[in-house]
């Protein structure tokens, strides 16, 4: 299973590598990181077909990921990928806007990687 995550802090990258370590040495789970709304379209365009989660953060500077979760659920609907927004901000504001733009879940910062697994396998 392939996994766009799409966060603009960096260290995401080493965060995720570190608590999946053992699901990307077995090949159960590929990660391709994004730093921007932008990077992350581009990179779901060339993976579309490959990428079945997206796990995007809300608050990013340029595009956001509700923009983001805007366009990539308006231009792909065949099949649609399941978005998980992620956010240091549990507000109902963000949440409402989340499920109305078609977000298939929403975790709140610090994320609880043990909870995330599971989501992640009941996708698989």
């Amino acid at each position: 299973m392939k996994i766009l995550v799409v966060d603009d802090e960096k260290d995401i990258q080493s965060l995720f590598e570190q608590r999946f370590r053992k699901e990307i040495r077995n090949g159960e789970i590929e990660f391709v990181f994004a730093f921007s709304g932008e990077e992350a379209l581009t990179c779901y365009g060339k993976c579309q077909h490959e990428a079945v989660l997206i796990l995007s953060d809300i608050n990013m500077p340029g595009m956001s990921g509700l923009e983001l979760l805007r366009r990539i659920k308006q231009i792909h609907h065949e099949p649609p990928p399941v978005v998980m927004m992620i956010t240091a901000y549990g507000d109902a504001e963000n949440y409402n806007k989340a499920m109305e733009l078609g977000a298939d879940d929403f975790i709140v910062k610090p994320v609880d990687f043990i909870a995330l697994k599971e989501k992640i396998k009941s996708i698989i």
